[in-house]
């Protein structure tokens, strides 16, 4: 029992994290977004609720456009 023991532990592999890291990213608030927060020419708040918004008004648009073709409006 002592030597299987002893096997096992001599045949354990030692893993460890990367060496040591040669890049270095930007760290802090918004660096781990894929697009750019600060100094836009757009505020970005405009793009997003603009975005949101235009996806929202489509089915309303849509059904709109046709109760008005049907006659209903």
């Amino acid at each position: 029992m002592f030597s299987q023991q002893v096997m096992r532990l001599s045949t354990r592999r030692a893993f460890s994290a990367s060496s040591i890291a040669r890049v270095h990213f930007k760290e802090g608030v918004y660096s781990n977004l894929p697009f750019k927060i600060h100094n836009r020419k757009i505020p970005f708040a405009l793009v997003h609720f603009g975005f949101f918004g235009v996806g929202f008004a489509v089915p309303f648009i849509a059904c709109y456009v046709q109760m008005k073709k049907a006659g209903n409006i």
